[in-house]
């Protein structure tokens, strides 16, 4: 079983370095990160001009939330340019954002009269910016009241370039979105502040974020041909030599899908968008000059993170064949090695992050959630090898675009 041998033991030995990878993030949280109140102390000025742009495609159901929300800022509002992209949509959105453009100076919108997608969007209103940093708000996400001026203070550092603040979850009344915050735990409480504190490359998410005006349009705005246009902004931040930062103690919360229907399409186009970054900035990134070995290192394992489900799913198989053919390694069933293995080391938000998060967060009442990780588990299994598939495909044909599907917003919210 020569070819069994060959697959495994590379198999394992990737395995393992994601494992070791979440172990340490945990121990370096549990460490160092234990206060949640890490806010930084910003030299100069922390209330310059700034910009917030928010795209919105059909969100008529949260967007007078978000607006009503940054209308209640305490920033001063002189400083303050808010643009709103309506972006080809059919529903009351327009109607709503423009009630507020007439009520407040600093609020505008562009209506463009079809939707392409988020990147796109974003770049029609990157030309009528005029802040010195721009901050970015998803329709469905309600950001503290003081996040601009803590966000601000992050950027006193010349060689920061983008930053991110923490997510939290604002509908828990259904399964779903309480394994989603789970994950958000793993991924922010832990595993994002693991990455600040060791100076590695924390992921800048797109949302209740903020990136340089100047060095945004140096890149050239967004990249509409990729799905994941905030991992793919995340790279080319660090490529150009700049730092991402990530804030725990500042952030918003965000409305999680509620059902596994959204859940699989969401995390589809991430995956797609996030495999297409691993194309295009493999290459880039071990050959920069401008990130060190370590920066290296953590860069490719973020990078390759979803293809870890479907190294995952290769090892299933194996095992089922193992187990056919009566074929042990070193002793062991080969596919309770595989199971354990992988399952410690290998889903987005791994399970000792999530752990920790929740216990650092003293969220007590979602350990009775935990089983249902394992249904996330094996959807992101499926979901990350159908969207391998598709962009092998995707790449074969030569289409330089793949569609891009928004997640749907209800305005839920817990009473």
């Amino acid at each position: 079983m020569f070819f069994i041998n060959l697959v495994f033991f590379p198999l394992a030995f990737v395995m393992i370095v994601y494992l070791i990878r979440h172990y340490v993030f945990t121990a370096i949280t549990l460490i160092y990160g234990r206060d949640s109140k890490r806010s930084l102390n910003g030299g100069g000025d922390c209330k310059p001009f700034v910009s917030v742009i928010v795209p919105a495609h059909n969100e008529e159901k949260v967007i007078g939330r978000l607006l009503g929300r940054i209308c209640e800022f305490s920033y001063p509002k002189e400083k303050l340019q808010v643009i709103v992209v309506n972006d080809g949509s059919d529903d009351g959105t327009g109607k709503i954002v423009d009630e507020f453009v007439q009520r407040y100076n600093f609020i505008k919108t562009l209506h463009r009269k079809s939707a392409v997608g988020k990147a796109a969007a974003l770049n029609e209103a990157l030309k009528h910016v005029s802040g010195k940093f721009i901050f970015f708000f998803d329709a469905d996400y309600i950001p503290d009241v003081d996040f601009i001026e803590r966000m601000n203070c992050a950027f006193s550092d010349s060689k920061v370039g983008a930053v991110q603040g923490y997510i939290d979850v604002l509908n828990l009344r259904k399964r779903v979105s309480n394994v989603i915050f789970l994950e958000r735990l793993g991924g922010y409480r832990v595993d994002q502040l693991a990455r600040d504190i060791l100076g590695l490359i924390p992921q800048f998410g797109g949302t209740a974020g903020g990136v340089r005006r100047n060095l945004l349009q140096y890149l050239s705005g967004f990249d509409e041909d990729v799905l994941a246009e905030d991992t793919d902004l995340t790279y080319r931040v660090c490529l150009a030599g700049f730092r991402v930062r990530y804030l725990l103690d500042v952030g918003s919360f965000e409305e999680a899908v509620e059902g596994w229907m959204g859940y699989w399409r969401q995390r589809s186009r991430w995956a797609k968008g996030h495999m297409q970054c691993a194309f295009k900035h493999f290459l880039p990134l071990v050959r920069s000059k401008n990130l060190t070995l370590r920066e290296k290192l953590d860069g490719l394992l973020l990078l390759f993170i979803y293809f870890v489900p479907v190294l995952i799913g290769l090892g299933w198989l194996l095992g089922v064949l193992c187990f056919l053919f009566g074929y042990d390694l070193g002793g062991g069933r080969t596919a309770f090695l595989l199971t354990v293995v992988y399952f410690v080391s290998g889903n987005i938000a791994p399970l000792s992050e999530i752990i920790v998060g929740a216990i650092l967060e003293k969220r007590w009442r979602l350990f009775k959630f935990f089983p249902l990780l394992f249904v996330a588990f094996f959807l992101n299994v499926l979901i990350c090898t159908k969207a391998l598939i598709e962009i092998l495909v995707w790449k074969l044909r030569g289409k330089s675009r793949l569609s891009w599907e928004k997640t749907v917003h209800k305005g839920m919210h817990d009473p």
